[in-house]
């Protein structure tokens, strides 16, 4: 049996970790730099008010093993990115 498999797989994420509850994946990409390039604008558009103030940390993350067969491995923390204050227009 033949399985179809990605020719370039998608092998590098970022993690936000908070004070209260579990992490939340941002974003997930085929490089360190589109990763990079993308944790600002993912940040800003996934998460609440209340979910950036206690953000605490992100984490770049590479995939290291087999497809099938691997785990997330911690590259570096990356810093947090400047908080997009959204005000209600009456």
């Amino acid at each position: 049996m033949i399985y179809p498999t990605e020719s370039k797989p998608q092998v590098w994420r970022a993690v936000v970790g908070f004070d209260n509850r579990s992490e939340m994946l941002l974003f997930v990409g085929r490089s360190s730099e589109q990763v990079r390039a993308n944790i600002e604008s993912a940040f800003n558009e996934l998460l609440d008010q209340e979910e950036k103030e206690k953000a605490q940390s992100i984490s770049l993350q590479r995939w290291n093993g087999a497809p099938d067969a691997g785990k997330w491995m911690h590259q570096t923390n990356v810093p947090m990115p400047n908080k997009v204050l959204l005000a209600k227009v009456a």
